[in-house]
C-alpha cells in the first residue's frame, strides 16, 4: 500500500502579483514565493500553490474552501476590503442578499479571485 506524505491543492492564475496581493492583503494569508516562481498559500500548516498560465480560464467550480467560525462576519469584513461575494439562485442553492446559503446548520459563501478562480467560506 502507498504510504502518502502529504496532500496539497494547486489552481492558476493569469496575474500572478495580482493573485500575491489579494491572497497576501486582502484576505491576509502568507504568501512567500516558492520554487519556479509559484506563490505558496500557507494556511494553519497546509500550503496551496497557485501557478501562472498565461492562458487561464477559471474553473466553473470552487477551487479553494475556506472554513471560518463566524461566516456572516468574514462576509461583512471581506466585503469592507472590497470583495464582492456571488448571489446563486440555482435549485438546491439560493443565497440571500448578504451572499450567504443557508440550509440546516450549513452556512457558506462564494466569491471570485481577481483571475474569477472561485473561492468558498464555509461555517463551522
Amino acid at each position: 500500500m502507498l504510504q502518502f506524505k502529504q496532500a496539497f491543492s494547486s489552481f492558476s492564475v493569469k496575474d500572478l502579483e495580482g493573485a500575491k496581493r489579494f491572497y497576501g492583503q486582502t484576505l491576509g494569508l502568507e504568501v512567500t514565493t516558492g520554487a519556479e516562481g509559484v506563490l505558496e498559500l500557507h494556511v494553519r500548516g497546509q500550503d496551496i500553490i497557485i501557478y501562472p498560465k498565461s492562458d487561464h480560464l477559471a474553473a466553473t467550480f470552487t477551487v479553494l474552501n475556506f472554513t471560518v467560525a463566524h461566516l456572516a462576519a468574514a462576509v461583512r469584513e471581506l466585503s469592507k476590503l472590497g470583495v464582492v461575494f456571488e448571489k446563486y439562485d440555482l435549485p438546491g442553492i439560493q443565497t440571500g442578499t448578504d451572499g450567504i446559503f443557508r440550509d440546516g446548520d450549513r452556512a457558506m459563501a462564494w466569491f471570485k479571485d481577481p483571475d474569477g478562480n472561485v473561492i468558498g467560506l464555509i461555517e463551522n
